[in-house]
């Protein structure tokens, strides 16, 4: 009965074990941990305006703006600096949706159906409108041309640049609110050009604070205590670690060296004789086949020697260069007058019979039809339609893909080049400071680790992370003892975002491991780019929020006692020159001397004076003497003798100062609503 009644208490944990498997088969794995991602915040990527994104939204919208951008520019945005401008826009629109128009809304502003029209297609067109379209005539096009793309890619794109239309027009009516709402009134304006108009004839004593610590001035905790409560908003705090770790990285060994520049050799004889040289470059080179033209000096950055060769010669190929870890040779393959920029006019073509028709405008331009005209009337590209082809200076480094060829170009004589699945009529209208360039191959190769030379780097890091076992007390004693070669270890301080480690880029992985771990434990090997091996330790955390009284109670002291120190100063001052008529009298007293200055300007055109004493002199009665008074580098005591006015501070100096003030201010309008609604950027934990 015992036995029975026990498997009775342990029937609900057995129907969960039975059922569990079942549920698992029924249901997809993946639906099931996204369900369980929706439901934590370590998943999130920000909370804004109380409404939490989550890391699926957040990829999915930037999958889908890249997308947009990739039909827009008609090139990938897979690059790392691009896609982090994409999740920019892509956090920016999500505080666009869920906190900025909310705060316009409630203060009664709003964009119509109407004012978009307007704005896309209207007489008004929005500055983004202009800038994708040109003019109304091609936005009209475009519309017409919605609902005969069954693909929906021509209505993403519209639907997107009507958002971006009506975000800028919200932002501009919010800050055209703010920004006018700073009245600049006659009396203001007047006040403020005397105020830095006037300067001062000034005598006066000053006092210095020393730097010696006095020990009458006491600071309590009960002192401490209260400033941080009052200002605690001034102590948040990011979560940060606090870690060590050791990284190994994989470089070639001397085999591998010598194994490789044998392959090397064997190449290079190919190299110098083939007639194909670009379709060698592209199988062989890690140095990408280039069209450019170079001059001594040009290719500096890549190789020295390579350089001094290009530069000496006219022909034939360099013998083998050896630079670190990477072998060269270079091959002159021509030489040419090639111009540094050139004015460039063309006409693009596509489709079937891109070439055909090509063919027949060319025959046509070289019988003296004007290229404008031809342009005009054939080209595709809206830029080089409407500027008669042309389409601007160019140098060799932002030349369009596949018209590097105009360089070499005859000036005047239109041509055909076929590139980037176009057809261009191409036309150099000028070229300026043409001097001897060569166009060269370059054969370089980087030596690479062997599987061996990488198995021996990564059983060091295994090593350690075994003896290490998970704990930083074992960690350290491993690193202490030496117990591993080459294990250095590297103490820092990291927050979420941190993604280098001793110049080694995309180390987030190092990151979320530090992240996920508590204080005391270390790492597994972690892998960075299969050629670093890092082993990690956490020593301390530190959790988002507020800073602990205990860590800034001695920041707190200090300020604390400077205020009490210089308001003890004065009172001393005070007493000692007291019954004195003279401030010779009270400089004698004081140990010091009177200072004079006849033209202390007081506001915005004084920026080295001490700000509480200007403040004092511009308040003071002329011919009294004022003071003590208490100022941020001492205590003072003066005279004003006299004040001019000058013209030298004018209406329109006010004006301007006031107009970048309220501009400064109007940019942290979105920054100061996400600290007001306290929004959570945890961008940096994913990217």
């Amino acid at each position: 009965m015992a036995v029975l009644e026990k498997l009775r208490g342990w029937g609900i944990v057995l129907s969960i074990l039975v059922a569990l498997p079942l549920l698992l088969f029924i249901i997809d794995p993946s639906q099931v941990m996204q369900a369980l991602q929706s439901l934590s915040s370590k998943y999130d990527v920000g909370q804004i305006g109380g409404k939490k994104v989550s890391y699926t939204e957040f990829q999915a919208e930037t999958d889908r703006l890249s997308k947009i951008y990739e039909m827009i520019s008609g090139s990938s945005s897979s690059g790392e600096e691009q896609q982090n401008q994409v999740r920019e826009e892509v956090w920016n629109s999500f505080v666009m949706d869920n906190l900025f128009l909310k705060n316009a809304h409630a203060a009664g502003i709003n964009v119509g159906s109407k004012e978009i029209v307007d704005l896309t297609s209207g007489e008004n067109l929005s500055p983004i409108i202009q800038q994708l379209f040109g003019n109304k005539e091609n936005v009209v096009d475009f519309v017409r041309g919605l609902s005969e793309d069954e693909s929906g890619r021509t209505g993403a794109i519209w639907n997107y640049v009507k958002k971006q239309v009506s975000d800028a027009q919200y932002m501009g009516k919010y800050n055209a609110l703010f920004v006018n709402s700073d009245y600049l009134n006659s009396v203001t304006l007047g006040r403020l050009v005397n105020d830095n108009n006037v300067t001062a004839d000034v005598e006066y004593v000053m006092v210095p604070y020393s730097f010696a610590t006095d020990s009458t001035v006491v600071v309590s905790q009960e002192e401490i205590q209260k400033y941080y409560k009052d200002h605690k908003k001034d102590f948040r705090q990011k979560a940060t670690r606090e870690i060590e770790y050791t990284l190994f990285e994989v470089k070639p060994s001397d085999a591998d060296k010598a194994a490789q520049k044998a392959e090397y050799d064997k190449l290079y004889a190919e190299f110098t004789t083939t007639d194909n040289v670009r379709t060698f470059i592209q199988r062989n080179s890690d140095y990408s086949w280039t069209e450019k033209y170079f001059k001594g000096g040009d290719l500096r950055s890549v190789n020295r020697q390579v350089d001094e060769f290009v530069g000496a010669n006219d022909s034939g190929a360099s013998e083998i260069f050896t630079d670190g870890d990477k072998f060269f040779s270079v091959r002159i393959l021509k030489t040419a007058q090639v111009p540094e920029n050139i004015d460039l006019s063309i006409i693009v073509l596509a489709g079937a019979k891109a070439q055909h028709n090509a063919d027949s405008l060319l025959t046509v331009l070289k019988g003296g039809a004007d290229f404008a005209a031809v342009a005009q009337a054939n080209s595709l590209d809206q830029r080089s339609a409407e500027n008669g082809g042309h389409i601007g200076n160019f140098t060799q480094n932002n030349i369009i893909p596949g018209l590097e060829g105009a360089f070499t170009a005859k000036v005047g004589e239109p041509f055909i080049v076929n590139g980037g699945g176009y057809t261009y009529i191409a036309k150099v209208t000028e070229a300026n400071d043409p001097s001897l360039k060569k166009q060269v191959a370059i054969f370089q190769k980087n030596v690479l680790p062997s599987n061996e030379t990488n198995s021996i780097y990564y059983n060091k890091a295994s090593r350690l992370a075994t003896l290490a076992a998970g704990s930083y007390k074992n960690y350290r004693a491993a690193i202490d003892s030496n117990a591993v070669a080459d294990a250095y270890s590297r103490p820092e301080k990291i927050n979420e975002g941190t993604d280098n480690y001793s110049g080694v880029k995309h180390s987030k992985e190092v990151t979320r491991w530090a992240f996920d771990n508590k204080p005391g434990k270390a790492s597994g090997v972690i892998t960075v780019d299969n050629k670093y091996f890092f082993v990690v330790a956490v020593k301390s955390a530190t959790k988002e929020g507020y800073t602990p009284v205990a860590e800034v109670s001695e920041m707190i002291k200090n300020r604390l006692y400077a205020d009490k120190y210089s308001a003890k100063k004065t009172a001393d001052v005070k007493a000692e020159i007291e019954g004195l008529n003279t401030l010779e009298a009270m400089a004698e007293k004081l140990g010091t001397t009177v200072s004079h200055q006849e033209d202390l300007a007081s506001s915005l055109r004084s920026r080295s004076e001490d700000p509480k004493f200007l403040g004092a002199v511009s308040a003071a009665k002329e011919g009294v003497i004022t003071g003590p008074v208490e100022g941020s580098m001492g205590t003072y005591i003066f005279r004003v003798n006299s004040r001019e006015t000058g013209e030298a501070f004018t209406d329109s100096d006010a004006r301007t100062n006031r107009t970048q003030m309220v501009g400064y201010t109007a940019q942290m309008i979105v920054p100061l609503m996400m600290d007001d609604a306290d929004v959570k950027d945890n961008r940096a934990r994913f990217f």
